[in-house]
């Protein structure tokens, strides 16, 4: 099954856009099924659990995705190996981030989150607090971080239309940012939008990771 649905979604994106396969609360088992049916890229939102996969997995070569809201004391355990940080959503936190790059010896990609959700539950900027944050500057002191791109989520509904202004008001921010901040980056360039239930929208919006879990693995094992 895990093998039929990673060929199922490959075959349907766009070119230009990647699946994360989320595979937090799944085993390790699970992953190389995923694995040998093509999948090189996996998101996790809890870091010791992402810490332990990678261990447990260290000869796959895999590109391991952050992919949860990341309090500021995990950083450390995922910084020496982490390929890119979706949910930024904090001066502090990508401070921490930066910090332990360095430590690390890398630059590590992060991606600011964008709330767009007509929800107070989702963490991240609003477009507002993204804006300014990216005018006041500070993340270019940072020389173990590079911003690049934006993650959104869009509000838990069944309703299309509220779905795809989520998307759509997401991607206008990506641009706007890529033109009034990034001109000179080859960095910025993801837009991480689209599960398992909207995914499909999100990529007719511009998404180019797209994060599914539950329609490869199922539901959570552990």
């Amino acid at each position: 099954m895990i093998s039929e649905e990673i060929q199922r979604i490959h075959e349907a994106l766009p070119s230009g856009v990647r699946l994360v396969a989320v595979s937090k609360y799944h085993p390790s088992e699970a992953i190389r099924e995923a694995y040998a049916a093509g999948q090189r890229v996996f998101g996790e939102s809890h870091a010791q659990e992402l810490q332990r996969k990678h261990q447990e997995l260290a000869n796959l070569g895999l590109e391991w995705h952050f992919i949860g809201h990341l309090q500021t004391n995990k950083v450390k355990y995922i910084a020496p190996y982490v390929h890119l940080i979706h949910a930024v959503d904090s001066l502090h936190l990508l401070s921490e981030i930066n910090k332990q790059a360095l430590k690390s010896g890398r630059i590590i990609p992060c991606l600011l989150q964008l709330h767009v959700a007509q929800e107070e539950t989702k963490f991240g900027f609003t477009p507002d607090e993204a804006r300014l944050f990216l005018e006041e500057g500070v993340w270019r002191t940072m020389k173990g971080v590079e911003i690049a791109g934006i993650m959104a989520m869009a509000t838990n509904t069944d309703n299309t239309f509220r779905i795809r202004e989520d998307f759509h008001q997401a991607r206008r921010f990506f641009e706007e940012a890529r033109k009034d901040f990034f001109q000179e980056s080859n960095h910025f360039r993801e837009l991480s939008m689209g599960m398992s239930d909207d995914w499909h929208i999100a990529v007719d919006e511009g998404s180019t990771l797209i994060r599914i879990g539950t329609q490869i693995f199922g539901q959570r094992q552990y």
